[in-house]
């Protein structure tokens, strides 16, 4: 996936988690933050960050805050990128097969799943999450406590019992990453599901990607592990 026109600036403040004000070239901007999420590590007073012109007339912000570094890392932040970037493997990989038909945001019970596909009498759900998350090397999910995200995992277990293929997805949004993990300080709860998830069928993809300040294009895996072993 690609961005128009971006420029760099530095972050200063992060008023509520829709906004932040960000110095470019000089003079304050009010800027849309794409990404709701805590971003605590990232978005610190000084980090340079990657901004994108918006085309839209009227807005009350004239971009968007899309990635940041930390560090010499580049970590895009922009909460529908890893949706936008599986969307693209889906169609180039051919780990579905050739041609699948693809839908996104699909509710299947009582979850919502963001990608249903359908090829060569196949019938699989994908839910995607974003890792923004990293230290030394190793990547991990979520930042803060999820029960959506715990929801999901929950829900692509009852998709494998009914004959489903179920993939918990895993998009990491940086580049340099060895190793992912659930991050079980933060929602220990979460990282002992997905081991269950796991054992019962459902398959654990991660994701590597090329980050860059206009582009995020999925172009590889990384291996994940776990700190306990689900009995």
């Amino acid at each position: 996936m690609r961005y128009g026109k971006v420029v760099e600036g530095v972050f200063e403040s992060r008023p509520n988690r829709f906004i932040a004000y960000v110095t470019v070239d000089g003079r304050r901007e009010r800027v849309h933050v794409k990404n709701t999420g805590r971003c605590r590590e990232i978005l610190v007073p000084g980090a340079r960050v990657i901004l994108e012109e918006s085309d839209s007339p009227g807005r009350s912000t004239r971009y968007d805050l899309i990635a940041a570094y930390k560090g010499s890392i580049l970590i895009n932040i922009d909460s529908q990128a890893p949706n936008k970037a599986f969307g693209e493997y889906i169609s180039r990989s051919g780990m579905f097969g050739e041609g699948p038909r693809v839908q996104p945001e699909c509710t299947h019970g009582d979850s919502r799943f963001d990608f249903y596909i359908e090829s060569d009498g196949r019938r699989i759900f994908a839910e995607v999450k974003g890792v923004t998350l990293e230290d030394g090397g190793v990547c991990r999910f979520p930042d803060a406590p999820t029960e959506r995200g715990l929801k999901h995992i929950r829900g692509l277990e009852a998709c494998i019992s009914e004959g489903y293929e179920a993939y918990a997805v895993f998009i990491v949004q940086m580049k340099g990453m060895t190793v992912f993990e659930p991050n079980y300080s933060t929602h220990r709860e979460f990282g002992l599901e997905l081991e269950r998830a796991e054992s019962m069928g459902v398959r654990v993809l991660v994701l590597d990607c090329t980050v860059a300040p206009d582009r995020m294009e999925v172009d590889g895996s990384l291996p994940h592990r776990y700190l306990h072993s689900f009995s």
